[in-house]
């Protein structure tokens, strides 16, 4: 015996990596199932050794499923969440739709395992945004020991972030550099080969773009709604990784090698800091890991008990599939879900 978990959006980056790594960390799985839009139906994916074919989400039953993770959106989560979770599977959903519901638990395991207690209430679980969840695994030990007033934090984040198009949109476009064909943005607002764009997602009334109030407000919720954060969200000429440089003024003095110490036993962290040429982590280092690593640690003297770092994770898997699996870990720990 063992668990059925559906994954919603089995085609897309974000779904594929869901498979590779349910598989990768044995979950006790007996059934999984693909679910994708209606013109993906028959399509082949990989689970393991294993290759399964794609149903269609539209018109899939969920009654049997102990776990439904999805990768499809935040209109389709919307639409096809509620349904999952009212036929008894557990929705952990990567969109952003229902993460600042006030009766859905936004979980980064490593940071507020408790409050997936709160599932109940509709059966649903959020995953943050894929910069928030790399950031507030940093900030929560440094939290705890000093008291975080405020983060000032500016990302670098891959073209992975906007799906599959958007990766194929810096693939295309450097080739069509080097060749000296016309550039044509689509998916991205300006060029982004060789380019760097300080636009994520929707700006808002304020100035800031919707990346950066996720964010803060996703911070918040998973941490202390007293936190405040500043962020500036910048697309990157990179496939797959994200990297934030990040200051952060506590309300205790900060000692830069405590701060290291508690950030190198922290879980999910991994500590890359050497002061030399190459003793730090880049986002081409850290695709396929698991971890979240932080270089670059050191004293702020701007502000009172100022520390800055270096945080650089793979987005597809920590900012989103792999957190998703370990939420639903997670489940299995509490024996919210039982595999027998």
């Amino acid at each position: 015996m063992g668990l059925h978990i559906a994954v919603a959006g089995a085609t897309g980056v974000v779904g594929q990596e869901m498979l590779n790594i349910l598989a990768e960390r044995g979950l006790p799985v007996s059934e999984v199932t693909a679910l994708a839009s209606s013109r993906s139906i028959g399509r082949d994916v990989s689970f393991g050794d294993r290759t399964i074919q794609c149903k269609s989400l539209t018109d899939f039953d969920f009654a049997g499923v102990d776990i439904a993770l999805f990768a499809a959106g935040g209109d389709v989560a919307a639409e096809h969440a509620p349904r999952a979770a009212k036929a008894g599977a557990i929705v952990i959903d990567n969109s952003s739709h229902f993460r600042m519901d006030p009766d859905v638990p936004l979980i980064v395991p490593e940071v507020n395992a408790d409050a997936v207690a709160g599932y109940g209430k509709k059966n649903i679980i959020a995953n943050p945004n894929c910069s928030t969840a790399q950031l507030v695994v940093a900030l929560k030990p440094l939290h705890d020991a000093y008291g975080i007033k405020r983060v000032v934090v500016s990302t670098y984040q891959s073209a992975s972030g906007a799906g599959k198009d958007g990766m194929d949109e810096l693939f295309n476009q450097t080739r069509a550099i080097y060749v000296n064909d016309p550039v044509e943005p689509a998916q991205f607002t300006k060029q982004i080969a060789f380019n760097v764009i300080p636009h994520i997602d929707k700006f808002m009334g304020d100035g800031a773009t919707k990346e950066e109030w996720k964010m803060t407000v996703e911070t918040r919720k998973i941490i202390d709604p007293k936190i405040e954060l500043f962020a500036t969200c910048v697309r990157v000429p990179v496939f797959v990784g994200h990297s934030e440089a990040v200051t952060i003024e506590c309300e205790k003095p900060v000692d830069e090698d405590e701060a290291r110490e508690i950030l190198r036993v922290a879980p999910g962290l991994m500590i890359v800091d050497k002061r030399e040429d190459g003793g730090y982590i880049t986002p081409q280092e850290c695709v396929g890991d698991f971890a979240t690593y932080i270089s670059r640690i050191r004293r702020d003297p701007t502000v009172d008990n100022g520390l800055a770092l270096w945080c650089v994770s793979d987005n597809l898997r920590k900012g989103a599939a792999l957190n998703a699996v370990q939420i639903a870990e997670l489940l299995l720990d509490r024996g919210i879900v039982k595999a027998d």
